[in-house]
């Protein structure tokens, strides 16, 4: 068959079809020929040199399946989270699933124009209503519910974990505590490195009651089994809940069955939000195939942040003024006089209402002590709304949460990194799926230009 250049249309004949150049190629998948060479070296795109020339040539079928691919699914809308407005989406440069482009993902979808969002399509709001957190993780691993489920943390990692978050300085956050608690975890687990989906559930499942058992109990006592935590019991074999178990870390109070109920609406209810900065980062460790404990460090080490993971808290001290002064409205001039932003009103991805502050709120609502709390937080809510149209976010709920149950300002932090763990595993399971190394932006130098002279030593 005739050949043309390896940058045209056609050329040299392949397999019974006619190979097309890089030109031709770059413009059916919508792409510079740069980022086709990516592809190429990702492994996502095969390629011939032309005989005798410059060049390569490429398969059209495999680039129209290529292309297919990278249109085909529902795409993850890449809203990231943070305190309320501070989040951003996902990069969209480079093509279908190659270089730093748009992260395709069946995990959740978020409907900006109707405030809905949908754990594998179905809606997120209803699952965290109908169901408890573990039950609401399970389907978003594995698209299937199991009534009752519990998660249960493995003694090995689970004595490394508490040893090793016991070793902090008093007066450690909940957050140190669970940064440790994940390595130590990880160390103690042998088949932390096999990725296949089943071994990784197995991680999943052992990891986040360990992040949680991992915690000293909030009454003082040992947390190592000697000692309980009310009725779940704090062996490492004991059935209680996620929920049950971390209220006994973050608060001494008995909890009464609405308030513990609230707390695992918020568990459920978090467990992911689209291409937050910490997801991203998990995606980013699973590409190069970090092993799911490292994958979940990295989301860790994303959250701690004012506008990511210590949004609640920031929340939580602002109602705990408005509780102290009796009312929102100096409080809320104290922030706008000091060019402060009000945590906990606002979200970028929704005009209205959060529909997780929603859920949660009516939640707490059924909970007798939280009715001081809850009025803190409307007068706060209606004040800035004579201004300016904010509705209450997920940060704003929590932030309820814990001040009412006498939680520290940490506490809303350590319940989103619970819940937000199942999250980030179900993303990880989808980064192992595909091909690795993919996730890497394309940088801009902007030093100075080389040659430059060699420095001089200092002094």
């Amino acid at each position: 068959m005739a050949e043309r250049t390896a940058d045209g249309g056609a050329s040299e004949g392949g397999s019974g079809s006619e190979r097309i150049g890089t030109r031709e190629a770059a413009r059916r998948l919508g792409v510079k020929p740069e980022t086709l060479y990516a592809y190429v070296s990702r492994g996502l795109l095969g390629s011939r040199r032309v005989p005798g020339g410059r060049g390569s040539t490429f398969d059209p079928a495999e680039v129209a399946a290529l292309a297919a691919r990278g249109r085909s699914g529902p795409g993850g809308p890449g809203g990231a989270e943070g305190a309320g407005t501070a989040e951003t989406g996902a990069a969209e440069s480079g093509g279908p699933d190659g270089g730093w482009g748009r992260i395709r993902s069946g995990v959740t979808h978020i409907d900006t124009a109707t405030g809905a969002y949908a754990f594998r399509g179905v809606d997120a709001v209803a699952l965290a209503e109908a169901y408890s957190f573990e039950e609401v993780a399970e389907w978003l691993w594995t698209g299937r519910v199991h009534p009752g489920t519990r998660f249960t943390a493995p003694p090995a990692p689970l004595a490394a974990a508490r040893a090793a978050a016991a070793a902090l300085p008093d007066g450690s956050a909940p957050m140190d505590r669970m940064r440790v608690a994940v390595v130590a975890a990880g160390c103690a687990d042998p088949l932390r490195f096999d990725l296949a989906p089943e071994a990784v559930l197995a991680s999943a499942r052992g990891l986040i009651p360990t992040l949680v058992d991992a915690l000293p109990p909030a009454d003082g006592t040992a947390g190592d089994g000697t000692a309980g935590d009310g009725t779940a019991g704090d062996a490492p074999d004991a059935g209680g809940t996620t929920a049950r178990r971390l209220w006994a870390r973050l608060t001494a109070r008995e909890p009464e069955p609405a308030a513990l109920r609230a707390l695992d609406t918020a568990l459920a209810l978090l467990i992911d939000h689209g291409l937050a900065a910490s997801t991203l980062a998990v995606r980013v460790a699973a590409s190069a195939r970090a092993h799911p404990y490292a994958a979940v460090s990295a989301g860790l080490g994303a959250l701690d942040g004012p506008l990511h993971g210590q949004a609640s808290g920031l929340a939580h001290r602002m109602l705990r003024e408005v509780l102290d002064r009796g009312s929102a409205g100096p409080v809320v001039a104290g922030y706008l006089r000091a060019g402060q932003r009000l945590p906990g009103l606002g979200h970028r991805l929704y005009r209205g209402e959060d529909p997780r502050a929603r859920l949660l709120l009516a939640r707490l609502a059924e909970v007798p002590d939280a009715a001081d709390a809850l009025a803190a937080a409307r007068d706060t809510a209606d004040t800035v709304a004579r201004h300016k149209p904010l509705h209450a976010n997920v940060d704003l709920a929590l932030a309820v949460l814990s001040v009412a149950s006498g939680m520290p300002a940490e506490a809303g932090e350590a319940v989103f990194a619970v819940s937000r763990t199942a999250g980030w595993i179900a993303h990880a399971l989808e980064e192992y799926a595909e091909p690795p190394l993919r996730l890497r932006p394309t940088g801009t130098y902007a030093g100075p230009p080389p040659p430059q002279p060699l420095p001089r030593p200092a002094g």
